[in-house]
């Protein structure tokens, strides 16, 4: 029987030539590696250089961003920027743009002028352009007040227009009229105008009074009131409010004054804000924009705001 091989380290059977002998396990393999000096929890970063075509890249942009500046407007200055050999300015461009725009459709402006007012809406293809013109100027001059989409802030006093709860009325002509003069400003003559009395602030009422109509008020809605404080509010807002309101609250659009005997609510319709109206009074302002939009402008303004309610 052969003898078994002897499989273990040591000098007398280790391989030849040198370079393939069997490496020493206890030798600590030292190798000189440059590295770059940082160091984290141990780990060293090595300080190998860059790939060629990264560094060939790094280059090209450098170069790229040079001609760039040369070219096309890039530093600035005190007062401009740099404007480049190629003489490109954005601003122009966009000008531009906006002039190719406007010169398309300029007429279907001149049609939206031309047309009246009632008769917009019969024709498919300019009511359209004037709805969708509207609802670009709505955005640029009317949603800072009435909200992107047309719902108003109660909070504030800016009227929800998704309804057909008119104020000053609802027909194209109206609409026109309020958007072009504004309402209760002093720039134009011809602004909507009207003033409720402060009948707390003034004198004029009580204010056990004030909250007997405002419980009348409210019950006119169909809110939640105090029966006895309504019936002894019923008579005062006969005498004080009536006129302007309305005997049954349904109010007069033309003379701004709002209905009473729904929940439609300009300023709040709680016990609290209902008394805070009557005491001090309400006196919204809204510009007038005869001198902000041109006529088409208005008018298609007024066609947006006109259907986003259902008109009259």
């Amino acid at each position: 029987m052969a003898e078994e091989s002897d499989n273990t380290q040591d000098p007398s059977n280790k391989i030849t030539p040198a370079s393939r002998q069997y490496p020493d396990s206890t030798r600590k393999i030292e190798e000189d590696i440059r590295t770059t000096g940082h160091s984290w929890d141990g780990i060293e970063e090595y300080d190998n250089p860059m790939p060629r075509w990264w560094v060939w890249t790094f280059l090209i942009t450098v170069v790229w961003a040079v001609g760039y500046w040369v070219v096309y407007p890039a530093w600035p200055g005190i007062n401009s920027a740099t404007s480049g050999i190629a003489g490109y300015s954005s601003r122009e461009r966009v000008a531009q743009e906006i002039a190719d725009f406007e010169a398309r459709n300029e007429s279907l402006f001149v049609q939206l002028v031309d047309t009246d007012l009632d008769e917009i809406r019969e024709i498919d293809d300019l009511h359209r352009f004037a709805v969708n013109a509207g609802a670009s100027v709505f955005r640029a001059q009317c949603s800072q007040c009435h909200g992107t989409g047309g719902a108003g802030v109660q909070a504030a006093g800016y009227p929800n227009l998704l309804n057909d709860d008119w104020l000053w009325g609802g027909t194209m002509e109206d609409i026109v009229q309020t958007v072009t003069y504004g309402i209760r400003n002093e720039d134009f003559p011809d602004a909507r105008w009207s003033e409720m009395p402060a009948f707390g602030q003034d004198g004029l009422l009580e204010e056990d009074e004030i909250h007997e109509v405002v419980n009348y008020v409210l019950s006119l809605s169909g809110s939640e009131h105090d029966e006895a404080l309504a019936a002894a509010g019923a008579e005062l807002y006969e005498i004080n409010c009536a006129s302007c309101h309305g005997d049954g609250g349904e109010g007069d659009y033309f003379i701004g004054a709002p209905a009473l005997n729904n929940q439609i609510w300009l300023y709040g319709g709680t016990p609290e804000t209902l008394f805070e109206t009557i005491y001090y009074s309400r006196f919204g302002v809204m510009p007038g924009f005869a001198t902000r939009l041109r006529e088409a402008e208005i008018r298609a303004v007024a066609a947006y705001v006109h259907q986003l309610g259902g008109g009259q």
